[in-house]
Parts: structure tokens; sequence; C-alpha cells
């Protein structure tokens, strides 16, 4: 059976680059009726935390990406989190060491790095050269009693060829010569990411590894542990790097990196599985909008480029809108409250009928201006309040129109007369307009919308006009004067 893993690091929130990885791995277990499990490399004690931990899990429900075995799941294969796993990786160092497969090298720091600047003045890449490899008993009595603790590193064989068969890459080939002997275990007792990911891979029974190309250049260190081990190496697959738009590597200059971020705007999490699944993966035909569950019956590794990838934003923000508009409008009310709520513009708590009524006429008044939905407070000037922004340059030459006040005058007095506004109503007032005055649209509708919103753009008139209300349309006309 095939079982697939996602392992983060709990040092910070679920990034893009994360949930691709979790994504990919997710969806290749649901097509092959796979495992898909979850668990967390937090050995590196500082920096981890279970906040984190517990952040990167709901950013991941978010997406919709379940796992089958793991964190908060459970399974036969626990527990999950590497600090807890500690004897068990110390019954394989043991293994290694008895073997000769490790050893343990007790040269201070300092020691080190005065290694390191020897072999980079000589133009060689930095390694350890094994100094400690063969110490006699005595010697390291010596050490010990000098009060050094010491790491483990693993023996690396002399004049290996080491081949990765990769299912995005093809055949990569690495020389052991060039590692040099890696720490397996630190002074402390805790296990490096190379070693304890190979126990806890082979253990939880893991077929396939898919992960980032930055862990290319571990695989080798991780393929000696399991041959020394005499364990069966899994199948790997290394995606792409994903670059910003100039080619660079995403950072947090770039912006958002975090999937929480998106999540904060009001980005939809099925158009975020959509846009991350297109990054470094090519669906089989010309379609570009796909569910999760399509996603599942046709993703494959095979058609995983090993090209970079890109992070578009403005492709990100073009398939979420596609998304937006094919959401309820009940759905987009719901996402769109707490924006509204954050600026006073809709109370806390249950919502009244009126505003109820009201908030779903905004959305659909606006749906079709939304990338995501933070952008709703930008539109809600126009719909909301007793005042508009004053207008300025063209617009403002606009309202100085000798037809102007006759308009302005003749929708005040037909505004007034009503008992009701309603988008039919406000669209048979504005046509009974240009009709009496004998004008173009053009020169009725266009002093009206400056002069309510003191913009030339926007959402449409008519459903301006009855979300604002009359005493409020009535006021932003007064302010014109």
């Amino acid at each position: 059976m095939l079982k697939v893993r996602f392992a983060p690091s709990p040092t910070g929130p679920l990034h893009i680059g994360g949930a691709r990885s979790a994504l990919f791995n997710y969806l290749l277990a649901r097509r092959e009726n796979g495992v898909f499990i979850v668990r967390s490399e937090d050995t590196d004690l500082e920096r981890s935390s279970r906040e984190s931990e517990h952040n990167i899990l709901e950013a991941l429900r978010w997406l919709k990406i379940e796992w089958n075995e793991g964190i908060e799941v459970g399974g036969d294969n626990g527990p999950y989190r590497q600090t807890e796993r500690l004897d068990l990786y110390r019954e394989y160092t043991k293994k290694l060491i008895e073997s000769g497969h490790a050893y343990s090298c007790y040269c201070s720091e300092e020691e080190l790095e005065e290694e390191r600047q020897a072999l980079i003045a000589k133009g060689e890449t930095p390694r350890y050269l094994g100094k400690c490899r063969h110490l006699t008993e005595e010697q390291k009595a010596k050490y010990e009693a000098e009060g050094r603790k010491p790491v483990i590193r693993f023996r690396v064989p002399e004049g290996q060829k080491i081949v990765i068969h990769d299912h995005v890459r093809g055949e990569v080939v690495f020389d052991s010569d060039g590692i040099g002997d890696y720490v397996i275990v630190k002074s402390d007792g805790i296990p490096t990411y190379n070693y304890a990911v190979v126990i806890d891979d082979t253990t939880m029974k893991i077929t396939h590894v898919i992960r980032g190309e930055e862990h290319l250049s571990n695989t080798p260190r991780q393929i000696l542990i399991y041959e020394a081990l005499d364990l069966k190496v899994p199948e790997f697959a290394h995606i792409s790097l994903i670059l910003n738009t100039e080619g660079r590597k995403m950072s947090k200059r770039d912006g958002d990196t975090a999937v929480i971020d998106y999540q904060a705007k009001g980005y939809l999490p099925e158009a975020v599985v959509n846009f991350i699944a297109l990054m470094g993966w090519a669906p089989p035909g010309e379609e570009e909008f796909f569910t999760l569950d399509e996603l599942e019956k046709i993703f494959s590794l095979d058609r995983v480029s090993k090209s970079p990838a890109v992070f578009d934003l403005n492709k990100l923000n073009y398939i979420n809108a596609h998304y937006i508009k094919q959401s309820p409008p009940e759905r987009l009310a719901d996402l769109a409250l707490p924006y509204l709520q954050e600026m006073g513009v809709m109370p806390q708590g249950d919502l009244s009928e009126q505003d109820r009524t009201w908030l779903l006429h905004f959305v659909q008044a606006i749906v079709n201006h939304l990338s995501y939905m933070a952008q709703v407070k930008d539109y809600v000037h126009y719909f909301y309040g007793s005042e508009a922004p004053a207008p300025e340059g063209e617009a403002l030459e606009i309202l100085h129109g000798e037809q102007v006040p006759m308009v302005l005058d003749l929708f005040k007095s037909k505004l007034q007369a009503m008992d009701s506004l309603t988008v039919e109503g406000t669209k048979t007032l504005l046509k009974q307009i240009t009709k009496e005055l004998k004008l173009g649209g053009k020169l009725v509708y266009m002093p009206i919308r400056i002069a309510l919103t003191g913009q030339m753009h926007g959402p449409e008139l008519y459903d301006i006009i009855p979300l604002l209300g009359k005493e409020n349309v009535i006021k932003r006309l007064e302010a014109i004067g």
C-alpha cells in the first residue's frame, strides 16, 4: 500500500511551499487509495511550539487536506512527534554504533571551524575529515574527563556513488567522498533531521517521499543510513522551488507567504488549493479550475515539472475571483461580515433581518469587483453612510456641467416622492430623468454617480441607491450643494 507523509517543523505558520508539498502528498494518497500521514518534526527545541503545530494543522484543515494517520488522528505507528520518539532513535543509534556505521566525535566547535576554513582556503567543499573516526577507548576517556560531550557521526563509506531515482528529476548521482561524516545525534541526545526522518519513515512504512527540491542534497545522507541499517529505501520525488515573478526564491519581501495570511484576507480555501496545485503540476487538458475531488482523480507525479514554479499573485486573484462568483450570496455574506464588523458598519453578535438583507444585497452588488473578500472594505463607502469622498480632478469638472443642477434637483424630488427604494424602482427612476430632461444617459448617470460616491466608476447606481437608503442619498446630494 502506498503511504506518504507531510512532516512540518512547527516553528512558524504553514507556508505556501509547505502547503503545496502537503497537497501533492494528499492527492497521490487519495488517488492510489493510500495513507497520508501528518507528523511533527519538533526537535528544534528552541523554536518549536505546540501553538505553531496547532496553527499548521488548522491551516491544513482549512484547505480540506485531511490525514488518515498522525497527530490528533492517531494510528499504529506513533507517537507522531519526534520529541516523543527519542527512545526509538536511541535503539537505532546503538545498532549503528555496534555495526561500526557510527561513532562518537568529541571535536569542539573551534576545531571544526578551523578545519572548515582550511578546506575553504584550498577551494574544497567544507566537510568533516574524520578526526575522531578511530579513537581508542583511552582517548575517549580523556575527552570525557575534560567534560566534552560527544556527538554521534555517521561513518560515510569512501568512493561510493549514491544513485537516486527521482520521480521528478530522473536519475541523480552523488559522490560519497564529497559528503564527509555527518552528525546524526547532537551532544544533547537529540537526533538531527537527516537521521530522525529515516527512522520515522521506515517505522511508519512510508513508501514515497514527496518534498521540496531543497531536500534533494539531504537525500544521499538519508540513503546511506537506510543502507547501513539494511532498510528498504522509499521512492523519492523532489518538487521544484517556488519563485516570485522576478525569478527569485519566494521570501517575506514578496508579501504574504503563509496560508493563514490568505485566509485572513478572505481568499477561499478551494481557490488556494486550485492555485497551489497548478504551481509545478500540469493538468492533462486545458481546464484550469479544479475542485479538490477533481484533483484527487487526475493528479499524478509524472505531470510534475522539474522547472521552478512561479507564484503569481495575479493568477491567484483571478482564480479566487472565479470561486467568489460561483459562491452563494449567503456564504459571501458570512465571509464579508467580520470585515464590516471591524469597520463598525455591521453590529457585533446576531444580525437583525434588516441588517442581514442589506448585507446580502451588498455582496451581490460588488461580487464582480472582488478578488478576495477583504476588498469589501474598499466598497463600503459606496453603499453606507451620509458622506461621500470629495470628488477631484475630472470628476469635479463633470459636476460643473450646465445640466448638473437640473439633473440633481429632479433626481432629488423624484427620490423624495418614492415610498421605498428597490433596484427595479431605481432603474425606472433614472430612465424617467433622462426622458424628461431629454439628455443622454451619461449626462444623467455620471453626475448622480459622482454626487453620491465622489467617483466616476464603481458598482451600478441602481445597486448603490437602494442600499444607501433615501436619507443618506439626500444628505450626500445636499453636501454637494
